[in-house]
């Protein structure tokens, strides 16, 4: 049932068009928000035709992915993204990386990737900038914090230029 190179949790624009990016440089992305309709509207209407598959709920989502899983997040900065790493956790292991695209507070990055590395799980800060415009036609910028073996394992994913 492993699948994805790669899940995106936020449906926003953002999310969006980094999903659509990502499966137009080739790789598989499973979308997932807490709210289903709106799983299903993308992959109904933006989505439809392509590789992109869907998640009803993150233990779904974190079946489809394969090995090492890769979760990106972008939702809002804060609590929210403490919450949805709560949530993540169960279904993760040694190994998997986190990806934070929600610009939070350096202070709570560290804090985050402390936490999780005590766990074995890797976490990446991503600053987003470019709007959504840059999150699909390639003028985007991305600031990437986190240890050298999680961004290896990430960046092929986010920086592709095939």
């Amino acid at each position: 049932m492993a699948e994805a190179d790669i899940a995106v949790i936020g449906l926003a624009v953002m999310g969006q068009n980094l999903i659509l990016n990502m499966n137009d440089h080739g790789y598989t992305v499973c979308a997932f928000n807490r709210t289903v309709k709106v799983v299903d509207d993308f992959l109904a209407n933006e989505a439809k035709g392509t590789k992109i598959i869907g998640a009803h709920s993150i233990e779904e989502m974190c079946k489809k992915l394969k090995r090492p899983r890769r979760i990106m997040m972008l939702i809002k900065a804060g609590s929210p993204v403490d919450s949805m790493i709560e949530n993540i956790l169960p279904y993760l292991e040694k190994g998997d990386i986190i990806i934070d695209g929600g610009n939070s507070e350096y202070t709570d990055s560290n804090r985050r990737a402390e936490q999780l590395a005590s766990k074995g799980i890797l976490f990446v800060g991503c600053g987003v900038s470019g709007g959504e415009e840059g999150m699909f036609f390639k003028g985007d910028l991305l600031k990437i914090a986190g240890n050298c073996i999680s961004r290896m394992c990430f960046e092929p994913v986010i920086l592709s230029d095939e």
